[in-house]
């Protein structure tokens, strides 16, 4: 992931490898996160995850809360399920779990001064999930073809390191500039519009818009996840959603509602809001929305609120 990428945010250049943070003014995240089954479907395949993690064990996040970056590191996912009967919903809890166990083991490596970068530790989690799903779905017939989508964001004190395949997809809103796509969509579709040979419109509507060619599982023996990161300052924002939130809002209708919700909605969760304006414009797939605004902090940073405990992988 390189600056001269035109598909990548201003703020997105060359990352060093993840480890323990420098000096810098304390850094908190507020966050919040929704999903919804829709109109039209009968049960919801998608999931999302928030966890924190510091090398010694793993605590998931409550839906919306508020907490620093001093005392450990973050994650925030999104993933979408696919396959008969509900092997979908099954794919996409698979996933979310596996980042739960496989994370803080990766954090402790790096820590170390072990690991390899953070390229190299998303690969190998994306690759691990791939293959756990692969091998579920040879093993049993229930679960033959399911396979899933993942977007995950891992945020240190300066870096949010990113892993993506499918096409769920990342978001990245500056404090100052335009929201910008971060992560790529593994569709013809998603290929044609970064080529600039159809526009927002033209990719909305075009018929093989949610032909995957890339996935967790569904029998993809080769995959080859998008890995990059991004440079975050406070003020910037970042959106993790599944395909069905932009079935209901144009990018454009995005940055409004996160920079200015309506009147009738500004009471609400950021991630509420943009998941009942998706769904009331749409509604035909699941939906979910997680948002994560980094914000200046005090030294004292306060502890991730509504969260439980789990042991480290």
């Amino acid at each position: 992931m390189t600056p001269s990428d035109p598909s990548l945010p201003p703020s997105a250049e060359p990352a060093p490898a993840a480890g323990p943070a420098g000096a810098r003014p304390p850094i908190h995240l507020h966050w919040s996160g929704m999903t919804h089954v829709g109109k039209v479907r009968p049960n919801n395949e998608d999931a999302f995850l928030a966890l924190t993690f510091d090398g010694h064990d793993v605590r998931y996040l409550g839906k919306v809360g508020d907490a620093s970056l001093c005392g450990g590191d973050f994650v925030f996912a999104v993933s979408d399920g696919m396959g008969g009967a509900k092997s979908g919903e099954f794919a996409s809890r698979i996933t979310v779990d596996r980042v739960t166990k496989l994370f803080p083991r990766a954090f402790r490596l790096a820590a170390a001064g072990m690991g390899s970068g953070f390229p190299d530790l998303l690969n190998e989690l994306v690759m691990a999930i791939h293959n756990d799903l692969l091998k579920l779905g040879y093993s049993y017939e229930e679960c033959a073809g399911m396979g899933a989508t993942l977007s995950l964001g891992w945020f240190t004190p300066e870096w949010m390191y990113f892993a993506h395949i499918g096409d769920s997809r990342i978001y990245y809103l500056p404090k100052e500039g335009g929201l910008t796509q971060v992560t790529h969509d593994h569709t013809h579709v998603g290929w044609l519009r970064r080529q600039g040979k159809v526009n927002e419109r033209e990719a909305r509507t075009h018929p093989r818009r949610n032909a995957l060619q890339q996935v967790l599982g569904a029998g993809h023996q080769f995959v080859e996840p998008h890995i990059g990161a991004v440079h975050h300052h406070p003020g910037d924002r970042f959106l993790f959603c599944s395909d069905g939130l932009v079935d209901g809002l144009w990018d454009r209708q995005l940055e409004e509602l996160i920079r200015t919700p309506p009147p009738e909605r500004a009471e609400l969760p950021p991630a509420r809001c943009l998941v009942e304006e998706s769904i009331e414009r749409s509604g035909r797939d699941n939906t979910t929305a997680v948002i994560v605004e980094i914000r200046a902090g005090s030294t004292e940073g306060g502890a991730p609120g509504n969260n439980s405990s789990a042991p480290a992988a």
